[in-house]
């Protein structure tokens, strides 16, 4: 689950800087709901790791697929993409 919340992370992020590409900002009106979706499965590995195993995947994704959603919320608002 966690490599899986990563993965999701990695291709928000990629989405998120196409999406900073001008006249490519409604990309975020699909960037955003697949970070959301790795957000979560993010936390769910996280959760869902048992102690001693390294949890490094999951945390990376939770931050990746944060970031993204976070910044994509921004660049549709500067963007007047948001109303």
């Amino acid at each position: 689950m966690s490599t899986a919340g990563l993965v999701f992370g990695i291709l928000s992020i990629l989405g998120m800087l196409v999406g900073f590409v001008p006249c490519l900002g409604a990309l975020n009106w699909l960037n955003i709901p697949l970070a959301v979706i790795g957000l979560i499965i993010s936390v769910i590995g996280y959760s869902g790791t048992p102690e001693g195993q390294s949890k490094s995947n999951a945390t990376a994704g939770i931050v990746l697929c944060g970031f993204a959603a976070l910044f994509g919320i921004i660049r549709l608002m500067a963007g007047g993409g948001v109303l």
